[in-house]
């Protein structure tokens, strides 16, 4: 144990340092991350093993990432108000029990509602945890190296999922991915009680009900739409009233949060440094980077004929160069800037997606994914750091809470668009090639598809974030936080061009 010896002899617990609590938080976020992708590779064994059509399968993806995206908002204010340590412990209970369930789950029904709940869970744990390692961390570079270590964690997390979804599936079943989750919650949580200090709260806070149960259904509606989209067309009249409702909900959102003065989402926050601008570019990387990892494995799997644990191994590089990609952003950014940071992040992704585009029904690994996936790692690794940091850039402490909720949500509406309308659009791709080539060629088609319109979006993205990330004076007030008592401290800091 970490004891130390005071003077009247008395044996005290020693506080644990920043680095083990940042340790114990980021694998929080790992674990969330974790959840997202290891189902992946084992769709079709879940299949086999619950019944589930094709179109029911998609909801053991759906219904987790649609309980996530609209349920971010709330998660991370009601950190703000409780206690983030409190809400964090509360979601990695709820996370590690629904993932015990959905490993014991008898019918489909039981595991689809199991992934919703673990989706709920990972709500409150992502927001809170964010806030809980920024409050630990001071502008400079302790802010950068943790926002590297976040990076990091969210990428081995995502591609580690692929990894460890085919090694459970190939050895012991598909339910052990699901167990493993859960004891992978469990460890965090005890991680957490021991490692992470309680902290204070907002107990005389206001909780704007009215705005929150507004824009969790029209998130709710907006995911429903886009993911039910890929099943049953554009053109379903239940798609397109979800969306349409969506549109409604989203504008009444926007009316009540201007009257009110306990907003969910207020003003200040979306004017605080650069959070707008890492927010939008943040949602646009979403919509390829959540499809990268949908489309990579079946190609591997449906095209190469791999099996789920040589697909799992293939994406080791990719997490590897995305993690050193991660842990080189904030020194990247103190030499160039964040505006030159993270465009020459995106087109190095953009440039790693456009070389996957030139995939071929009769190619192999080495051939057609691995050079790709060290370009793609890389960029994404350091893209994603540095857009974290403008999202959370100057945020009252008050807030940083909701700063990560709304950085996460973005990341995972903009992940469901672009998965709905890159899935439509490869399986339109596929459908028309299948009339005239082989059915590996008629895939490869569409996955080609796919991956091009992935690179000129980020391409787009990269451009884009030129105009963004400017900034218009040359300092600007900035916040960082006390995690004592939770106080917001005003200091002027250089900031990088």
């Amino acid at each position: 144990m970490n004891l130390a010896r005071t003077q009247t002899g008395r044996t005290v617990r020693r506080a644990p340092g920043p680095g083990a609590v940042l340790a114990a938080l980021a694998a929080a976020q790992f674990t969330v991350m974790l959840a997202t992708s290891i189902v992946n590779v084992a769709l079709p064994q879940i299949r086999a093993g619950t019944g589930l059509t094709d179109g029911g399968t998609t909801w053991v993806v759906n219904a987790y990432g649609l309980a996530f995206g609209a349920l971010l908002l709330a998660g991370g204010r009601v950190a703000d108000l409780l206690g983030r340590r409190r809400v964090l412990l509360a979601g990695l209970a709820l996370f590690a029990l629904a993932s015990l369930a959905a490993g014991l789950g008898a019918s489909a029904g039981v595991l689809i509602a199991a992934r919703a709940v673990q989706g709920l869970g990972a709500a409150a744990i992502a927001p809170a945890a964010l806030a809980l390692a920024m409050d630990g961390s001071p502008y400079g570079p302790g802010r950068g190296r943790a926002l590297g270590v976040w990076g990091a964690v969210s990428g081995a997390g995502a591609a580690g999922g692929v990894l460890l979804g085919g090694v459970l599936t190939q050895q012991w079943g598909w339910p052990w991915i699901f167990h493993s989750v859960a004891l992978a919650a469990a460890l965090v949580m005890a991680a957490v009680l021991v490692l992470v200090p309680r902290d204070a709260g907002r107990p005389g806070g206001h909780f704007d009900l009215l705005g929150t149960a507004t824009i969790t259904l029209a998130l709710t509606c907006l995911v429903w739409g886009l993911t039910t989209a890929r099943g049953a067309g554009w053109s379903d009249a239940g798609v397109l009233g979800s969306l349409a409702g969506a549109g409604v909900l989203l504008a009444a959102f926007c009316a009540i949060e201007a009257r009110r003065p306990d907003a969910l989402v207020p003003l200040r926050l979306l004017t605080a440094g650069r959070v707008a601008a890492g927010n939008v570019l943040m949602a646009l990387l979403g919509s390829v980077w959540i499809a990268l990892f949908f489309f990579l494995p079946l190609y591997q799997q449906q095209v190469l004929g791999e099996s789920p644990l040589v697909t799992g191994t293939g994406q080791l590089p990719l997490a590897v160069v995305h993690m050193i990609g991660s842990a080189l952003a904030p020194r990247i950014s103190r030499r160039i800037g964040a505006t030159a940071t993270v465009t020459a992040a995106l087109m190095t992704e953009a440039a790693g997606l456009l070389w996957l585009s030139r995939i071929s029904a009769d190619g192999s690994y080495l051939a057609d994914v691995l050079g790709p996936s060290v370009l793609v790692g890389l960029g994404l690794g350091v893209a994603f750091v540095q857009l974290t940091a403008l999202a959370v850039e100057g945020v009252p402490g008050r807030d940083a809470g909701l700063a990560g909720g709304l950085v996460n949500t973005t990341r995972q509406v903009g992940g469901a668009i672009g998965l709905a309308a890159l899935a439509t659009l490869a399986g339109s791709v596929t459908a028309h090639a299948s009339s005239g080539q082989a059915p590996l060629e008629a895939l490869t088609a569409g996955y080609r598809t796919a991956f091009a319109v992935s690179a000129g979006a980020l391409a787009a993205t990269a451009v884009l974030a030129l105009f963004l990330t400017r900034r218009t004076g040359a300092r600007t007030p900035t916040t960082t936080t006390t995690p004592t008592a939770n106080r917001t401290v005003l200091s002027r800091v250089p900031l990088n061009r």
